[in-house]
């Protein structure tokens, strides 16, 4: 991609993200669904195809990775990154392959191995259904006292899910409240990677949705394991039908 579609693809990104959170506040769904209802009629999948301003990609990814049952048939609680944090790690990858190993550009999904998409997107997913009244209180200050709790991702990997408690007007805890999700990096002890959602408590027929905040957090919550997986799997050519 080049500077001018990268810049115009973060202000579309930042443009549809500012319109769904102000469709869909925090606290309208923190609060026992508020004046929002967070019942939507559809699988989790029919979700995320009704927001293709969104999770275009995010769709594109499930599809190849042949996950569609998953988001279609099983109760889970998925914790879905945008289509930003999708192109944001691509555009590391691809700068790290082109520019650094001189290679070929890389900058369609179908480059990267399907079971690289299938075992990062497997981290987003919980099995059951969890929204945030039933999640237990973190604060990252005073894991002792609020952990959180712990989980294992649909794909086998320790996570940890906890409700933030903000403070407001200098009283601890008196604010809104926020999930936080976070892999627990098996590479680094005690280290944990942080994706805070913007919007919860969507519930589909088959299990809750939570959006992740997309301005800090990158595909794989660390692009540099996207980018040694990718390129561990091996880097397919760009598609013939893809153009220049």
């Amino acid at each position: 991609m080049n500077t001018y579609k990268k810049i115009m693809n973060g202000c579309v990104a930042i443009l549809a993200c500012i319109l769904f959170l102000s469709s869909c506040q925090d606290d309208s769904y923190l609060r026992d669904g508020g004046k929002a209802n967070p019942e939507f009629n559809g699988t989790v999948l029919d979700f995320l195809k009704s927001r293709p301003d969104l999770f275009t990609e995010l769709v594109d990814v499930i599809e190849y990775a042949d996950m569609e049952e998953v988001f279609e048939k099983e109760q889970i609680t998925f914790f879905a990154p945008t289509d930003f944090s999708i192109d944001k790690s691509m555009e590391r990858l691809n700068y790290y392959w082109y520019n650094l190993q001189g290679q070929d550009s890389v900058t369609n999904i179908k480059q990267v191995k399907p079971e690289v998409w299938k075992e990062l997107l497997s981290l987003y997913i919980v099995e059951d259904k969890y929204i945030a009244k039933d999640i237990p209180q973190l604060d990252t200050t005073a894991m002792a006292a609020y952990p959180g709790q712990a989980y294992v991702s649909y794909g086998g990997k320790p996570m940890n899910i906890g409700l933030v408690y903000h403070d407001a007007n200098g009283i601890k805890y008196a604010g809104y409240r926020q999930i936080l999700y976070a892999y627990v990096n098996d590479f680094v002890e005690n280290d944990m990677t942080n994706a805070y959602v913007a919007t919860s408590d969507i519930q589909p027929r088959n299990g809750a949705v939570h959006v992740i905040r997309f301005i800090d957090h990158d595909f794989g919550f660390n692009d540099d394991l996207f980018i040694s997986k990718a390129i561990a799997a091996g880097i397919a050519d760009r598609p013939t039908d893809e153009g220049n």
